[in-house]
């Protein structure tokens, strides 16, 4: 059989709530990985940026859109916060299609993610079903020229190769 390889762009931020909390008791979720951190993401769901960068990035090959679509119905009308459970949504719409591999580009001052990097890849590889190896992910403040650099929030843009039969 031939297949064709596609790629496609996904992106997603989201800013931090402006109270500190302690950080042994609180964390961000980034790729479906608990990382400790002092203060919580503005947003309705659990607000992993990393998972929402790869649904955006499925719903630009599927055509589906499932943030503001439906992951408002699972989380706004159900309460369903867990990010994991939106992409798994975004995958039901792949039909013969597959990730293969995927790039991630985390934006942010903090927290430090050098040592959760080997967790996240993990977790990503697993709910997309490939190799940790074709999984990659590198972090930068961006010379502290955005919001993100500057430690407001994270950004994260992600491509994906998806293999299609042809």
């Amino acid at each position: 059989m031939e297949y064709a390889y596609i790629s496609t762009i996904g992106q997603d931020s989201h800013r931090f709530k402006e109270e500190i909390k302690d950080p042994s008791s609180n964390f961000i979720m980034l790729g479906g990985y608990p990382v400790p951190h002092d203060r919580a993401f503005e947003a309705n769901s659990d607000g992993d940026v990393i998972l929402h960068a790869i649904t955006n990035a499925i719903s630009g090959y599927t055509g589906v859109n499932i943030l503001g679509g439906a992951a408002d119905e699972l989380c706004l009308q159900k309460g369903i916060k867990d990010s994991r459970v939106y992409l798994k949504e975004a995958l039901k719409y792949m039909k013969d299609a597959s990730v293969v591999h995927v790039s991630i580009t985390v934006e942010c001052l903090r927290p430090k993610l050098k040592a959760h990097i080997p967790s996240i890849k993990k977790s990503v590889a697993s709910l997309l079903e490939i190799s940790e190896e074709h999984v990659g992910l590198t972090a930068t403040t961006g010379e502290g020229l955005t919001d993100f650099g500057r430690g407001e929030g994270v950004q994260v843009f992600t491509i994906l190769t998806i293999k299609v039969p042809s």
